[in-house]
């Protein structure tokens, strides 16, 4: 749920403070996805970070409680580190593909038909 919020609101910041580059982009004969890749671009990379942060710190700053209950349990602790990370790629990865989806379908929400910016002043 943080990186859909994180990217949801990246990219709505970044549709509406860079307006001026998108429509400039537009009228040079850009199409939509290209006036908007470095928004959806700065979206997924914002939305993104939290999930590589917890990663990073992982069995180092803190012990998840599911690897922490392996190793208290008798498992080897390789074992447990390793479904730890296996665990952490897959939340990794579905976090990268629901937004992923959600920034490349929402941009699109802020065009017309016509492959105009419907922002308003």
């Amino acid at each position: 749920m943080t990186g859909i919020s994180l990217g949801v609101t990246r990219l709505v910041d970044g549709m509406y403070s860079e307006r001026h580059l998108i429509e400039s982009a537009l009228m040079l004969g850009a199409k939509p996805k290209m006036a908007a890749k470095q928004i959806v671009d700065n979206a997924f990379d914002a939305a993104i970070l939290p999930s590589i942060n917890s990663m990073v710190g992982m069995g180092i700053v803190f012990l998840p409680g599911m690897m922490t209950g392996q190793i208290l349990s008798g498992v080897s602790p390789v074992t447990a580190i390793e479904y730890q990370i296996a665990i952490m790629l897959g939340i990794l990865g579905s976090v990268a593909l629901t937004v992923i989806l959600f920034v490349q379908l929402g941009y699109k929400t802020f065009f017309n038909d016509e492959s105009q910016l419907m922002i308003g002043e």
